[in-house]
């Protein structure tokens, strides 16, 4: 049940963000075994005063970095999270394009107990 938040620089077209987000589908149901037709995923485009990404830690970003920010339960173990970020570099290098050095991603495990998928029920708890 994850939620993706994906931040980037407005501007690209309409097939570029569509990769993205099928990009990110594919890596969830590939590492975390993430349910077929779970997508619940958000892109936010920014004007370029909105939006800021250092070369902190070593990593040369360009204009064209994506933030990516994933909450999932907190069942997800180290090895996952580490095959998920692998594999979203490599989908989203593929298509559309994207350097992995552009490509940051933040996962935050929630309690199954903090998740109300619809109808006002903690489906999870």
């Amino acid at each position: 049940m994850p939620l993706l938040h994906i931040s980037m620089r407005a501007g690209k077209p309409e097939a570029y963000r569509q990769a993205i987000l099928d990009g990110l589908y594919r890596a969830m149901r590939e590492t975390l075994n993430v349910p077929e037709g779970d997508q619940f995923m958000t892109i936010s485009e920014l004007a370029p005063a909105n939006f800021r990404c250092g070369n902190a830690y070593g990593v040369q970003r360009s204009d064209e970095a994506v933030l990516i920010q994933i909450t999932v339960f907190a069942s997800r173990t180290a090895e996952q999270k580490t095959a998920l970020y692998r594999r979203i570099a490599d989908l989203l290098g593929e298509s559309p394009g994207i350097r992995p050095a552009d490509v940051f991603v933040n996962v935050l495990d929630a309690p199954k107990e903090n998740w109300s998928v619809g109808n006002g029920i903690a489906q999870f708890a």
